[in-house]
């Protein structure tokens, strides 16, 4: 975004125009939201943002870092606060639905759903890379409970994580489609009772 007044020169407001870029790709996907889309709405042109950015996919890059310490961090700190897994997963689950639904900005996930249709293989690569970084961090915790005795000794770390990480995916597409929180927050509570005693 470009700011000044009259007899001043303009600057250029780097947080202000990653916020932008950031409900535009949260809102379009990484393929469908153009230079022309993002010059546009930043208000610059476009030499002014490659010398910014470098280019569409830097931007991008650095969208997802801002996204994921504004947005995306709530599954990690449950995960670290909560004393169980399942307790953790309830708790993500549950904010989620808040967060996915939130009017305030695009619905959905921005990681799950940014990189859908791309023609781009490094912009897949990366996303899935940040996906399955959080299916590990579940799978990690899920791990912590069985060799604590919360879980199981025979319970499927790896198959549980991809359980709760499917669920989180489904409610991002459902937001983006419409799902109420009140409709996420019952699909968590139904998710839970399929958790291992």
């Amino acid at each position: 975004m470009v700011t000044g007044q009259r007899g001043r020169p303009r600057s250029f407001d780097r947080d202000a125009a990653l916020d932008t870029a950031m409900r535009a790709f949260w809102e379009r996907g990484y393929e469908a939201t153009s230079i022309s889309d993002l010059t546009r709405e930043l208000g610059i042109g476009a030499p002014s943002l490659y010398a910014a950015f470098g280019d569409k996919r830097k931007l991008f890059d650095e969208v997802v870092v801002v996204y994921g310490s504004r947005y995306a961090d709530f599954a990690a700190v449950a995960l670290a606060e909560e004393p169980t897994a399942r307790a953790a997963v309830g708790r993500i689950l549950r904010e989620a639905a808040e967060i996915y639904t939130d009017p305030a900005h695009p619905p959905g996930c921005l990681v799950i759903s940014a990189g859908t249709n791309t023609t781009s293989a490094e912009v897949a690569e990366a996303l899935r890379r940040r996906r399955e970084d959080n299916l590990a961090m579940f799978e990690s915790r899920i791990r912590a409970d069985v060799a604590a005795g919360a879980l199981a000794a025979g319970t499927d770390a790896r198959a549980l994580a991809r359980y709760a990480g499917a669920v989180l995916q489904g409610m991002s597409q459902q937001s983006r489609d419409g799902a109420t929180r009140s409709e996420l927050e019952a699909v968590a509570e139904l998710a839970l009772l399929a958790w291992p005693a």
